[in-house]
């Protein structure tokens, strides 16, 4: 698995070695920048969150200045091109690869540049631009450049974010699960025992929600759960998750 919980799981020399390290569990939530509904109850969440903020859109300082301020972790939620869909449906700046070279070297440095405090990227879409060998190459030299981590939302299984992140040496890790490609609560509620259920067969795990048309329904599924995850694994931020290259 593409995760790395990092040195801290290591006991320490003359620790008594009582108990295992603890799971875990990063929650990502999308589509914050545009004044979505949910924003609200998703920043109330009493465990650490990232918060994936769209540029260039009403909200995005303001979502992103509020998620610093509770202790949550900021991502840029970078607008990618589709396999399937209208490039009108991606917002501003979004990349595509019909652009040059030098344009997606600008709109992904414009886009970082225009969210405050942000630590990395995820992809919003992007199942065809994150399969793209010439396009992944510019997004992780940036990353790199800029010491930003990536997220690899898995729109796609072709993605090449994490093969050209550890031939780079970027800090990457994947998502593993959506809890709302569906806006039902009965979907969200099933995705979140397939959550834990998963949590139980491994160390850690990444899952994406979002605000808009889920959030609300999403942000109650999601607080409800907080106990039970807690008797197994420690909520963290994304930055805690990302598989290093050995380089």
């Amino acid at each position: 698995m593409p995760l790395h919980t990092g040195a801290s799981d290591e006991p320490t020399p003359g620790d008594p070695l009582t108990e295992a390290p603890r799971k875990q569990v990063a929650i990502v939530i999308d589509d914050f920048g545009n004044n979505m509904e949910g924003t609200t109850e998703m920043m109330t969440l009493p465990i650490p969150l990232t918060v994936a903020v769209m540029p260039f859109l009403p909200s995005t300082k303001q979502d992103a200045t509020l998620a610093h301020e509770k202790g949550h972790e900021v991502i840029l939620h970078l607008p990618m091109e589709p396999v399937r869909g209208k490039k009108s449906w991606l917002g501003p700046g979004a990349i595509t690869t019909d652009l040059s070279d030098d344009e997606i070297h600008k709109r992904i440095v414009a886009a970082i540049d225009d969210i405050p405090y942000v630590i990395g990227i995820n992809n919003h879409m992007g199942s065809k631009a994150t399969a793209d060998e010439r396009v992944m190459q510019i997004l992780v030299s940036i990353c790199k450049e800029r010491n930003l981590i990536l997220l690899d939302s898995r729109t796609t299984p072709k993605s090449l974010i994490g093969k050209i992140s550890m031939e780079k040496g970027v800090p990457y890790t994947e998502n593993q699960l959506f809890f709302d490609d569906l806006y039902t609560y009965s979907h969200i509620s099933k995705q979140m025992a397939r959550f834990k259920k998963l949590l139980h067969e491994r160390n850690s795990m990444v899952a994406i929600g979002h605000v808009g048309p889920p959030g609300k329904k999403t942000f109650q599924v999601i607080k409800e759960a907080i106990p039970s995850i807690q008797q197994e694994a420690d909520f963290v931020t994304i930055s805690k998750m990302v598989k290093r290259s050995v380089k």
